[in-house]
């Protein structure tokens, strides 16, 4: 009850981070909520960096926001000329004038007269939701048609040795939706709740996340990321059918393989920024089951450098392997190449940073992007294309991801009929 209080009371904010681990357990906060701008930095560009470490290196308060996948950071970035209808800035931080969360079954509040804030929460009322409403069907960049042509032409890069694995995405978009974030985040996170959902607002803009993947989480000199690669749809109803479908994802050699390029890629990345010899997979190949599938996770972790700042971390391991592919530049080069439109904050990240510098940063993945002010709702879905790849089946992989996000969207158009 207290999760959805909080949420009715960040609608008066134009910029607010709310952090949801939807109960899943191991998670330090239950939920994590920032609100109010005490200060801001938008990035763009090639300074978006420096500027992010003016203001991030020397704060010692919470800080909370987003990288986009096309900030440049020495790996790339920077898609001139590439549709982004969202219009999410290349980044943008802000230090909250509130934080709220809960960890351990307890209420925190940070804040001027917490108190006052308290009993305020005590008394939100209930808002009711606004209808999501289409007005223009949802449709694909991309047909099916040249979505397979495109996956055999990347297989082609492969043959000829261009690159081991690609990770490539399509868009799916509305131009005429009009919606209330806030309800349709409860729907999504009700019907697929993950660890590293969200919900987050930079004036015109927001992000819808029920993501299931971590980036990066710094507790102390210790860095670790926990890449996906390895997707089963979950059918089971009893414990013997579900341990069924997890062994067939665990003993999948395409998803195997997929797995083990991104956890090298991650420990060459690591290998930059932490001490020699530090650098070590935690687990490999680990299975765990969400609400709609099962997923191949791997933990990678290091002990950084002392002299190690984020924006060292960022030059070394952003954007994410498990969204690029191997070799990294040169994927993302392909990416570039054939994909139709700027990924924004998708398969960017969405976190926190608290005083002290630990930090937490998901991957921004099966999520709702929207633009209040033009009506224009996108979601991207990808999946990781290797050598061993099946076209039909990588499509089939797409709409799987895509399948929590469909029935929310489905909802509206049966409500508008």
């Amino acid at each position: 009850m207290i999760k959805q209080k909080v949420l009715n009371w960040l609608r008066q904010f134009n910029t607010f981070c709310f952090l949801d681990s939807c109960g899943f357990s191991g998670e330090r906060f239950v939920f994590l909520a920032g609100a109010g701008v005490k200060r801001r930095v938008v990035l763009a560009g090639t300074g978006g960096l420096n500027a992010f470490a003016d203001f991030s290196e020397k704060s010692g308060a919470w800080l909370m926001g987003h990288w986009n996948y096309e900030l440049p950071t020495g790996e790339g970035g920077g898609y001139p000329g590439q549709i982004d209808a969202v219009g999410f800035p290349d980044g943008f931080f802000f230090e909250p004038e509130w934080v709220l969360y809960v960890k351990e079954d307890r209420l925190y509040i940070e804040g001027e007269d917490s108190e006052r804030l308290y009993n305020e929460l005590l008394q939100e009322p209930l808002v009711p939701a606004l209808p999501l409403q289409l007005q223009q069907p949802v449709r694909s960049r991309v047909s099916k048609e040249t979505y397979l042509e495109t996956i055999r032409q990347l297989q082609a890069h492969i043959h000829r040795g261009d690159c081991y694995e690609i990770n490539y995405c399509m868009e799916f978009f509305s131009e005429a939706a009009r919606m209330d974030p806030f309800d349709v985040y409860t729907q999504l996170t009700g019907s697929s709740p993950n660890p590293f959902s969200g919900l987050y607002r930079v004036d015109d803009y927001w992000l819808i996340c029920a993501s299931p993947e971590r980036f990066l989480k710094k507790t102390g000199s210790r860095l670790i990321s926990q890449p996906i690669k390895g997707t089963l749809l979950r059918k089971g109803t009893d414990a013997e059918s579900l341990r069924a479908e997890q062994q067939q994802l665990a003993n999948s050699g395409k998803d195997r393989a997929e797995n083990v390029m991104v956890v090298d890629l991650v420990r060459n990345d690591l290998s930059r920024i932490c001490r020699e010899g530090s650098v070590q997979v935690d687990e490999l190949f680990g299975i765990y089951s969400f609400a709609q599938v099962h997923q191949m996770i791997s933990t990678v972790s290091g002990i950084l450098e002392e002299s190690v700042t984020l924006t060292d971390i960022l030059k070394a391991a952003f954007p994410m392997g498990s969204m690029t592919g191997a070799p990294k530049m040169r994927v993302m080069q392909l990416i570039r190449q054939y994909e139709k439109t700027a990924r924004g904050i998708f398969s960017g990240a969405l976190g926190y940073i608290q005083p002290g510098g630990d930090f937490d940063f998901n991957v921004v993945i099966r999520s709702l992007m929207y633009n209040a002010q033009s009506h224009y709702l996108s979601y991207k879905v990808g999946s990781g294309i290797t050598i061993y790849s099946d076209p039909e089946a990588e499509w089939e992989e797409c709409l799987l991801k895509a399948k929590a996000i469909e029935a929310v969207l489905k909802g509206a158009h049966e409500e508008e009929a």
